[in-house]
């Protein structure tokens, strides 16, 4: 009887005869993409260079590791390849964009009365020291803030139902969430327009983006959240219900608290989601160059509305008013995340200080009763 025995194949990318065919793949198609464009066929410029240096450095990586490996390896390492550059290419395109949108919006964040006036009293010829996006700033974080009220709870609660209900109306209930994750954001503004504005009646106002924001934030937290909750471990469940516990109760004291993290991401999600949309602003909230912190009446401007506006202007000091809008937008987006992050980003069994004090101090009490109740 014969054993076969198995060498196990090691994935690590860190070997040296790796590292090896990675260098070598690299100088060998820079030289041999240089000797092609200045040799072969004219220079067409730099992007063509990288695409075809990439794919010739891709074939001789493959090359070079195929001679210590099989052939199962150089897919492994080809297609490890691929997604190393689809991530580079990713960030080195957020990159570009924000160092862009940064150079351009400098010039006006350098004035004080950028933070903190309107652009009530701002004509299209006024320099850069008359006016700001105060009331931009203002807009967005309150009609965010309503999407959130209306967003949070209900999200989180479809996605609690999603996850621990089956029948037909669960399906349907799913199926809308999928087509609304899909809705255009113009369609959104429209329905809130058409209900909210047109049949009851109501003005422009930031009450109504903000209805149009959740609209649009709504499937996105749904979606996330199911996902999240769904990926809690089965275990858990039923070590809530061996001890007594119904299924809401496991539900809100076990999975929940579990699922932080990822339904804090679903949140974020959702929040990035809504905090860059501009047509439902207009439609439903219109356009004003002043400040109203009132967002049951009146038009509201939000940050991606004002943006828009200032760029469609010939003049390059409203241009840098837009820009300047986009960056702090930019801002807001990281500063809302790193409160989200703050809030809810401790992982699941990590407690904070106080928790482990209320911990300790719950652990002498119970070994206190115990003796008690020896003694006794």
């Amino acid at each position: 009887m014969t054993t076969l025995s198995r060498t196990r194949r090691n994935t690590n990318a860190a070997q040296d005869s790796e590292r090896a065919a990675v260098w070598g793949g690299l100088l060998g198609a820079v030289a041999l993409t240089a000797l092609l464009f200045t040799q072969v066929v004219p220079y067409i410029g730099i992007m063509a260079y990288v695409v075809v240096g990439y794919l010739v450095f891709l074939c001789l990586y493959a090359l070079l590791i195929s001679m210590d490996n099989d052939r199962q390896a150089v897919k492994d390492r080809v297609i490890a390849t691929l997604i190393a550059l689809v991530a580079l290419l990713a960030l080195l395109v957020l990159t570009v964009i924000v160092i862009y949108v940064f150079i351009r919006g400098l010039q006006a964040l350098s004035h004080l009365n950028f933070f903190t006036d309107d652009l009530s009293l701002a004509g299209s010829l006024d320099p850069l020291t008359v006016g700001g996006i105060i009331h931009a700033v203002i807009g967005t974080l309150e009609q965010i803030s309503i999407a959130l009220v209306i967003t949070i709870p209900l999200g989180i609660a479809t996605s609690v139902f999603l996850s621990e209900t089956r029948g037909v109306f669960t399906r349907f209930v799913r199926t809308i969430v999928e087509a609304m994750t899909a809705l255009p954001s113009i369609v959104a503004g429209l329905f809130i327009y058409a209900v909210v504005i047109l049949a009851l009646g109501f003005s422009k106002s930031g009450l109504a983006a903000g209805l149009a924001l959740s609209v649009m934030m709504l499937p996105i937290i749904v979606r996330a959240a199911d996902v999240v909750i769904r990926l809690v471990p089965g275990n858990l469940r039923e070590a809530g219900l061996a001890l007594g516990a119904g299924q809401w109760r496991t539900m809100w004291h076990v999975v929940l608290p579990t699922a932080r993290s990822g339904l804090t991401t679903a949140v974020i999600l959702g929040t990035a989601r809504g905090v860059g949309e501009t047509s439902p602003v207009l439609l439903t909230a219109g356009y004003t160059a002043a400040i109203n912190a009132d967002p049951t009446s009146g038009p509201q401007v939000s940050l991606p509305l004002a943006t828009f506006t200032l760029m469609q202007s010939p003049q390059p000091d409203m241009v840098a008013r837009g820009f300047g809008a986009a960056l702090v937008l930019m801002f807001v987006v990281l500063t809302l995340f790193l409160v989200a992050r703050v809030l809810g980003g401790r992982p699941a069994g990590v407690l904070s200080a106080r928790q482990q004090r209320r911990r300790a101090l719950a652990s002498i009490a119970d070994l206190r009763r115990f003796q008690d109740r020896e003694d006794s």
